[in-house]
């Protein structure tokens, strides 16, 4: 196969990740407690790292640092939080939690998948939120909780 077809093969797989309006095209992070490794696989079917730990029907990503952060300072557990690089195997698409079905468009630019993320780095330097910052989130998350608002794992 010649460079040219190879590339519009990466373009055409890469175009195939963009959908349900989905307009990124990395890199993507995903901020957790978890301690992992290049190549390992991130994968859905296992407890969330957030409220009530049930079992996760999606894998979660975004395209920014900011909310990556909020990812790894919000995931439960007494880990440092983590930030990682990761590359989409399969479709994603724009997370309902954060965007369209909340807030307009996708100002996060978070997204979710029901495919495997494979960790192919990890931010080293980033600079977490204020523990003020991080309380008030704690604390609106926990009105949401009381309010029996969950996040959408359909």
């Amino acid at each position: 196969m010649s460079a040219k077809n190879k590339n519009e093969e990466k373009s055409g797989e890469l175009n195939s990740l963009q959908s349900n309006n989905v307009l990124d095209t990395g890199p993507f992070y995903h901020g957790t407690k978890a301690n992992l490794k290049l190549g390992d696989l991130l994968e859905p079917g296992y407890k969330s790292n957030y409220g009530k730990q049930k079992k996760a029907n999606y894998v979660y990503l975004t395209a920014t640092m900011d909310a990556a952060i909020w990812g790894a300072e919000l995931a439960l557990g007494d880990a440092t939080g983590r930030i990682y690089c990761v590359e989409p195997l399969g479709n994603i698409e724009n997370d309902p939690n954060l965007t369209d079905k909340k807030f307009p468009g996708n100002p996060t630019r978070s997204y979710r998948t029901k495919q495997p993320l494979r960790v192919i780095g990890e931010v080293l330097n980033w600079e977490g939120h204020s523990e003020e910052l991080i309380r008030n989130m704690h604390e609106n998350l926990n009105k949401l909780e009381k309010l029996g608002i969950e996040a959408i794992n359909d």
